[in-house]
């Protein structure tokens, strides 16, 4: 009993102290350790509860990301509608609302909060006993979607509120908070140059982003869109509980919210005026879109007595900043090699002011965008800077008598290796895993959880060891000495040593996951896990002929060329010899057709009590069985272990046998 009390204690303790440090990380942007240190104490609290399932918790750190993903968003009626804004793009429209406020309220001068209206997309959050309990889309203003999954993921909304916390706000069990998902200009390229890689259309802006992101039906992946949230308001049975709306604003960063610091309390309308005109000067040095000021009355008496249309409230308004356009010369078009080998043909302009920037580059996207746009070097063109993280031509105002025409080169002009094109695709890219343009997103999705796991090689890490030059391509990791890392920035001894460590320990990943580690463009995890059992060695997928790999389960024309692209090139072939002579595994248990599970289909849900997910696929796997994401009627057997979560109930609907680990021993032999 006193072992079940220390556990539990223990387990209370490493809550509490990462829900401090992501509040300080995620929510101040002031942390006190560092990440190795953060997720010490994570996989501490995650070992604790995989082994004592029935202490896990849903407001548990741990399960910001877990379930499977969603069949379709529930529609959920909300508290009180999310009304949308009337917007104004002029003072002269700005001081008319201030007018009419006045004159309907009977006030000489009434005070206002000016907040900046951030480019995302609205959400409600309910908390029942400080336990975040449901997150609603806007929807249609009356309805919304229940995706409370995805916002779990989001790490600036507190999953618990501290008790403390809700006392001295001195709200009731059960209230509701409402703010704007965004994605940082950060994140923002990321995703981009996440979907380059993947031969996908690119993001328009941040808000497309967050929005695409937040209705996905997987929550894991929208965890990697690494989205964010700003809050401003209180709702307690869907009436604001305090009299101002500055004190709503105060309270929330008091309950452990990340309110926005760039807000004020203005007096009067010239007050009001004189924020926004600061905040247009300075919105391009934020680190997310914002496209203007959103105004409210500070009383919510007032509130009352202004009401509101159909649609929106007559107490407050969105004044929309103009979009940064300015025409300038084309002076050159060059190829810039992107972190995933894209080549992005970029405008070197005559430099001109752009919204208090000096601006003398703009992307051109692709050579699909040049030719639309018609554009040649020595034209001049429009170009703008709203919603986008860098300036783009919108279009040819005149066309130079002598323009040139711009066209992509054969070879890179970072490493010198070969620039392709694959079929029916716009990018250009350079197939060389080991160009430097390209080697820092090589080296950390090289060293990513799915891939080689290796903890500690983040990209603080990486872009030293780049920028010092000392990896050249992903295999160089395996001849780091102690004493090189140990004299970089945040790093000492016992760090270099871990992160040492972690590199060897990498060298016993199975051959799936060293080829997705390989970063073969469409080869994700599923699709190296197909290839490596139908070829069992990196030998023979690297001799594959296209005509070969169509034999491969769920593998089509786009990635069998990509395939043989990525193995021609010879300095992926050079980087594939030292990994061998590194000690990775180029070699595994090839799929058994006469095996004891053969013809067998199953499906994995759950935590098992020894097996890791990919050891109870492989193990599948190598007795003949395949293993698949969905259940359905194809679906021989479930294999459920703690927290199974939709397929357990959908296979037992379809009567399907569902099996524990005990019962996959059984079957396999062992």
């Amino acid at each position: 009993m006193a072992k079940s009390v220390d556990i539990e204690k223990e387990i209370t303790e490493l809550r509490n102290e990462i829900r401090y440090h992501e509040h300080r990380y995620y929510v101040l942007d002031d942390p006190e350790i560092s990440d190795p240190a953060f997720d010490k104490l994570m996989r501490r609290l995650q070992d604790l509860e995989s082994r004592h399932p029935d202490l896990i918790t849903p407001d548990s750190p741990t399960q910001r990301v877990g379930g499977q993903p969603a069949e379709q968003f529930a529609k959920v009626r909300h508290s009180a509608p999310m009304l949308s804004l009337d917007n104004t793009y002029s003072v002269d429209e700005l001081r008319d609302f201030d007018r009419r406020v006045r004159e309907l309220s009977g006030r000489s001068e009434v005070p206002y909060v000016a907040e900046l209206k951030l480019d995302g997309l609205s959400m409600a959050l309910t908390y029942e006993n400080g336990v975040f309990t449901r997150g609603l889309t806007r929807g249609d203003g009356t309805t919304g979607e229940d995706v409370t999954a995805n916002v779990k993921t989001i790490r600036s909304v507190p999953l618990r509120i501290d008790s403390k916390n809700l006392a001295g706000v001195g709200l009731p069990a059960k209230f509701e908070v409402r703010g704007e998902v965004i994605l940082g200009h950060k994140a923002f390229q990321a995703a981009n140059a996440q979907r380059e890689a993947a031969g996908e259309p690119l993001f328009a802006n941040p808000r497309n982003a967050a929005a695409g992101a937040i209705r996905q039906l997987d929550p894991k992946l929208v965890a990697e869109r690494k989205l964010d949230i700003f809050v401003y308001y209180l709702l307690v049975n869907g009436r604001p509980p305090l009299d101002k709306h500055w004190q709503i604003l105060e309270a929330l960063g008091e309950l452990g919210f990340k309110v926005n610091p760039y807000r004020v309390l203005a007096k009067n309308f010239e007050d009001l005026l004189s924020y926004i005109q600061k905040m247009e000067s300075q919105r391009d040095r934020l680190e997310y879109e914002i496209d203007g000021v959103v105004v409210k009355v500070n009383e919510i008496a007032l509130w009352d007595e202004l009401g509101k249309t159909a649609k929106s409230p007559r107490w407050a308004i969105a004044y929309k900043y103009p979009a940064h356009q300015e025409t300038t010369v084309v002076n050159d078009i060059r190829p810039q090699v992107g972190r995933t080998g894209t080549l992005t043909p970029v405008a070197d302009l005559e430099p001109v002011s752009l919204g208090g920037v000096t601006v003398s580059h703009a992307t051109l996207h692709n050579m699909d965008e040049i030719e639309r746009l018609g554009v040649k070097i020595g034209d001049t063109v429009l170009i703008q800077r709203a919603g986008e993280v860098i300036p783009q031509v919108l279009k040819v105002t005149r066309h130079a008598p002598d323009g040139r025409e711009f066209r992509m080169p054969k070879h890179c002009p970072v490493c010198g290796g070969d620039v392709i094109r694959v079929e029916g695709e716009v990018a250009y890219r350079c197939v060389n895993a080991a160009c430097p343009a390209q080697l820092k997103e090589s080296l950390l999705h090289f060293a990513a959880r799915h891939a080689m796991n290796i903890n500690g090689l983040g990209e603080a890490l990486v872009d030293q060891l780049v920028d010092k030059k000392m990896v050249h391509d992903v295999a160089d990791l395996y001849a780091l000495a102690g004493e090189q890392l140990a004299n970089l920035e945040r790093m000492g001894e016992k760090s270099a040593q871990n992160v040492l460590d972690e590199i060897e320990k990498s060298k016993k990943a199975e051959l799936a996951r060293v080829v997705f580690a390989l970063g073969i463009r469409f080869v994700g995890e599923r699709t190296a896990q197909l290839l490596t059992r139908h070829f069992g060695s990196i030998d023979k997928l690297a001799q594959a002929t296209p005509e070969e790999l169509y034999e491969v389960e769920e593998i089509g024309p786009k990635v069998a060329q990509s395939i043989v692209e990525f193995f021609r090139e010879t300095r992926n072939r050079d980087v594939m010899e030292k990994l061998r002579r590194a000690g990775l595994k180029f070699e595994q248990k090839t799929h058994r057709a006469d095996g004891r599970l053969s013809g067998k289909q199953f499906v994995l849900t759950g935590t098992l009590p020894t097996y890791s997910r990919d050891e109870a696929a492989r193990l599948i796997e190598e007795a003949g069985g395949r293993v698949t994401a969905s259940v359905s009627k194809k679906t021989d057997y479930v294999v459920a272990g703690a927290e199974p979560g939709s397929k357990l109930a959908k296979a037992r609907s379809l009567g399907i046998e569902t099996i524990d680990e005990a019962g996959l021993n059984k079957l396999i032999g062992k």
